[in-house]
């Protein structure tokens, strides 16, 4: 087989045999096929896209390019979250801790940021000292003396990924479905959790913009979960607006230990309070109702936030910061966005809010870019709410002054204002089994 006969077989609309994944995927793991070549394949797939047969075998092929992570010393159900993607989405931070503190193992493996989307490995780094590269042994250790640990992917854990997640970034490839499935559970299943739910984003602020095509993306998944004997299930929740008020690495970090504390912003609470009573029932831990009462409890009493400071310590960060938030580092500059009509902000382009903070250092252009973790944005006021001239909608971080105007510009051009307030929206849109 050669790369080149494979990339134009899907160039031009053809049917990719499980072989011929397969082979490819291998080239990518080993390192045979240069990045150029990579990079065509993930442009030819975004454009003509995949069968379902094609999108389970390279998801499987991913799985299957490093380690299955067996964990048998650990004990007891492991359970995952995974989120497609979304800004101001820190809900891994909250739910994770909150589900450990019941009892649930979380052996959680993330990402970093892709595109205007955060991530949980670079925020959890805002933490000084903090570390996302145990060895086996280390998160083995981890997750049994705290019930938790959150980690970057090994480079043994579905090493093809690993590869490709970098140049989608770079190659506008990141909404591709059959890269963002076999991304997401090529990495899931490779790390062998006996529960995975799937936190399917829709709106502005996702990859996927409509429900339709978000219930679509959430049908695979489920069903390539199905495929390989794993419990799954997804909730379709809403990105028409940022999750939260902030948005940027320690910001969020900040924002999150705050709703622990009981003091969150009300969609991110709820959101949260959701996401883990969903992962404790499929744990076999109570119904739905009980489950909610057991993690409204464990936030209310401290137990949370408790277990989110034993995770820091065991990784190698300073658990003060969890009670004390003035220590995380801010950034040096600063400036006010403000409203310049009278009316209601009726809609937001969330995805220009996650370019904005993209612009102030808070996500990467370049696959090897450094990260400001200082860098982002406070929101102020949200869709829904009345603005008058001169009130101020978002404050602005950086340590790079030179970012602010146009910055600035990005986030007014994504901000509408009219003389209505908009309809409501649920956040939980959908649920498949």
């Amino acid at each position: 087989m050669r790369a080149v006969d494979i990339i134009r077989k899907k160039r031009d609309g053809g049917v990719l045999s499980a072989e011929e994944i397969r082979w490819f995927v291998s080239g990518i793991t080993d390192g045979s096929i240069p990045d150029y070549q990579i990079s065509a394949f993930c442009m030819a797939v975004y454009f003509r896209g995949m069968t379902f047969d094609e999108t389970a075998e390279l998801t499987f092929a991913i799985r299957d390019s490093g380690e299955i992570m067996k964990l048998p010393d650990i004990g007891g159900l492991r359970v995952d979250k995974h989120s497609t993607g979304g800004v101001g989405d820190k809900t891994s931070l909250i739910i994770a801790p909150v589900v450990a503190s019941l009892g649930v193992k979380v052996a959680k493996m993330s990402g970093r940021g892709l595109g205007h989307t955060g991530g949980t490995v670079d925020k959890l780094e805002s933490f000084a000292g903090f570390r996302t590269d145990l060895s086996r042994d280390e998160f083995v250790s981890a997750v049994r003396k705290t019930g938790i640990a959150i980690v970057g992917q090994s480079a043994d854990l579905a090493p093809a990924d690993k590869k490709l997640y970098a140049l989608r970034d770079v190659t506008s490839t990141v909404e591709s479905m059959p890269l963002i499935v076999s991304s997401i559970m090529g990495k899931k299943l490779a790390a062998d959790d006996d529960c995975i739910l799937l936190d399917v984003k829709t709106g502005s602020g996702s990859f996927m913009k409509t429900k339709k095509r978000s219930a679509e993306l959430a049908r695979i998944m489920v069903d390539i979960a199905k495929r390989s004997g794993k419990r799954a299930r997804a909730l379709i929740t809403d990105m028409d607006k940022p999750l939260g008020n902030a948005i940027g690495n320690s910001l969020e970090v900040i924002e999150a230990i705050e709703t622990l504390g009981g003091k969150g912003p009300a969609d991110l609470t709820e959101i949260c309070v959701v996401l883990a009573s969903e992962m404790l029932s499929m744990s076999d831990r109570g119904t739905p109702d009980e489950c909610r009462r057991k993690v409204e409890k464990v936030i209310s009493d401290g137990s949370a936030l408790a277990t989110l400071a034993a995770m820091v310590k065991e990784q190698g960060g300073d658990p003060r910061w969890v009670y004390d938030t003035s220590l995380f580092p801010k950034a040096k500059y600063s400036a006010p966005v403000t409203a310049a009509e009278d009316g209601f902000i009726v809609r937001t382009d969330t995805e220009g809010y996650g370019r904005a903070a993209l612009i102030l250092g808070a996500g990467r252009a370049a696959a090897e870019d450094p990260v400001d973790h200082a860098a982002g944005i406070i929101l102020h006021k949200k869709t829904g709410d009345r603005v008058s001239p001169g009130d101020v909608i978002a404050t602005l971080y950086t340590n790079r002054p030179e970012t602010l105007e146009e910055a600035s510009a990005v986030l007014t051009a994504s901000t509408v204002t009219g003389p209505r307030r908009p309809a409501s929206k649920p956040l939980v849109l959908g649920r498949i089994e």
